[in-house]
């Protein structure tokens, strides 16, 4: 099976986007930077776990940040959370911004979609097979 292995974030301000993550995931990072271009590994869960999940890596944007009226141009990752309400709070109090509001996956989960620090979208998921 062909699976996603790995993700990028493009940040233009890739120190403010490492400490937006670590607050509401508590992601940690491992600098990879290379010929002279900063990147960041993102270490989403601990080494060696048969956690589902996968790690990525965060880097400077290559181009003009986005403008907030485009659809979104890419992948969109979404993190399966505890908590919805929390982390919903979380990324509110850390200067994220509702992309699309919390709504029941009936049978299944809730889902939300957030804007983060960079103007990136993605999703937080928390599986709940009661959500109407």
């Amino acid at each position: 099976m062909n699976r996603v292995v790995h993700f990028e974030i493009y940040a233009d301000d890739t120190e403010r986007a490492k400490k937006f993550y670590t607050e509401i995931f508590g992601w940690t990072y491992q600098d990879w930077s290379f010929n002279g271009a900063p990147y960041f590994a993102v270490l989403t869960g601990p080494e060696g776990t048969k956690e589902p999940g996968i790690n990525g890596g965060l880097l400077k944007r290559p181009s003009s940040p986005p403008t907030g009226s485009e659809a979104v141009i890419g992948y969109c990752c979404t993190v399966q959370v505890e908590n919805i309400d929390e982390t919903i709070s979380k990324i509110e109090k850390s200067g994220g911004t509702l992309a699309l509001a919390k709504q029941a996956i009936p049978g299944m989960a809730w889902q939300a979609y957030y804007k983060d620090t960079e103007g990136n979208v993605f999703g937080i998921h928390q599986a709940d097979k009661d959500a109407k």
